[in-house]
């Protein structure tokens, strides 16, 4: 089974999983916008990424964060992130892909990182797939480490047996 794994957002990140291995992960495609320069997702590069990234369409899923907005954050900030969030179903819908989404603190709580700095997913990620670690050595690297976490819950959840 593939599995991509997205964290949204314009800093976000996407990881793609086979029968748990970190086949590849990317930094969220982005484009500058208008005259200041805003970033903004590059949606036609996602979609040429996550259609090059299938090897069957019957064997593969995009698991994706479901984030909601925040006390504090600009309109302007929500309305793009949520522009991304959009994209990214639209994608899925375009390509008959099957979505799933996952709340942070369900995927947190399966790797024991609630209440943890930011940074300890990067640090579980490494644990998990020590041959990547120089692929995230930076702090930015956080995103993608959480991408590979949240595709690696999927993974680790959707198939264990219901208790009775």
């Amino acid at each position: 089974m593939r599995i991509i794994g997205i964290d949204p957002g314009l800093s976000g990140g996407i990881a793609i999983l086979e029968d748990n291995k970190v086949k590849d992960m990317f930094d969220m495609p982005v484009m500058a916008d208008g005259k200041k320069n805003k970033r903004q997702l590059n949606s036609a590069f996602l979609a040429q990424l996550v259609k090059d990234n299938i090897k069957d369409f019957e064997d593969t899923v995009m698991v994706v964060e479901q984030v909601n907005a925040m006390p504090g954050q600009g309109v302007t900030s929500m309305f793009n992130f949520g522009q991304t969030f959009g994209a990214i179903k639209g994608i899925c819908a375009a390509l008959g892909l099957p979505i799933f989404f996952v709340r942070p603190a369900k995927w947190k709580k399966h790797f024991e990182l609630i209440n943890s700095s930011k940074d300890a997913s990067r640090t579980k990620a490494i644990e998990m797939y020590p041959s990547i670690a120089e692929k995230l050595s930076k702090k930015k690297d956080v995103n993608k480490s959480d991408a590979i976490l949240i595709a690696r819950y999927y993974s680790e959840t959707r198939f264990k047996e219901e208790p009775k």
